[in-house]
């Protein structure tokens, strides 16, 4: 089998560097691997990250994607990127610069059809990594003194709440989503979508079951708002079951 060629994007840390790692390791030697490393965006109230960090993300998403040895890796192989595929409150930047990515190669992978290449779009859900428990950290300590109260107090006792308990319930490990990388890179015939975390799955459904948009929208808006502690309580139940099965994670207590 002829080696291919791989290129990885953010691999100092969580599921670049898994995968970098997965495939150093690979016994049979099929992959050549080009590692780049670049940050993402954090989290943070979208008025604290206008004309800062949203221009930065942006930035930095399209030299990862649209640079010329990102395009050549796109034509002469089969390239994997890794998105997100739902908005979620307070990550306008981060969810900004995964869209464009699932865009970019929506677009691309009907040219690449003429060219008998095919590309694959692996879409876990949260995953628990060094970095997210920073970004996590980060919001803990996050100064919110320009943000107006009732969105430094959603940020704070809403959001940081669910991120912490959703990540608990339902985060994966880096090292799983890139054993899943590697299965569609190898297959014979990969699909263009690949969810990772099944217990993910039925959120990101919603947004495929209402062609209008609105039935994600007003669920999660009334789960978060209104029904918070059934929302809570089912998470908690979810992470019970995770950790008899010993599958849960943690992103530890924030840095004080």
């Amino acid at each position: 089998m002829a080696r291919r060629n791989v290129l990885i994007t953010g691999c100092s840390s969580g599921i670049g560097l898994a995968l970098a790692v997965k495939m150093a390791k690979d016994e049979q030697k099929r992959f050549k691997v080009y590692a780049t490393m670049r940050n993402l965006a954090k989290k943070e109230p979208l008025e604290e990250a206008a004309g800062r960090s949203l221009g930065k993300t942006l930035e930095i998403k399209q030299l990862d994607v649209c640079d010329e040895q990102s395009i050549k890796t796109c034509v002469n192989s089969i390239p994997d990127r890794r998105i997100d595929i739902l908005g979620i409150l307070f990550n306008d930047v981060y969810a900004a610069s995964k869209f464009a990515v699932e865009g970019f190669c929506e677009s691309l992978a009907i040219q690449a059809l003429k060219f008998k290449l095919q590309l694959s779009l692996i879409e876990p859900g949260p995953v628990v990594t060094e970095f997210e428990r920073k970004v996590f950290e980060d919001g803990m300590k996050m100064d919110l003194s320009a943000a107006d109260e009732e969105t430094a107090e959603m940020f704070t006792n809403i959001y940081l709440k669910n991120y912490k308990q959703i990540f608990q319930s339902l985060g994966q490990s880096a090292e799983d989503v890139a054993e899943h990388t590697v299965k569609i890179i190898l297959a014979e015939n990969p699909p263009f979508r690949h969810q990772t975390n099944t217990l993910y799955t039925p959120m990101t459904t919603l947004k495929y079951a209402d062609p209008n948009g609105d039935l994600p929208i007003d669920t999660f808006y009334k789960m978060v708002f209104h029904h918070d502690k059934i929302f809570s309580a089912s998470l908690n139940f979810i992470k019970l079951l995770r950790w008899r099965s010993r599958k849960s994670f943690d992103l530890g207590k924030p840095s004080q």
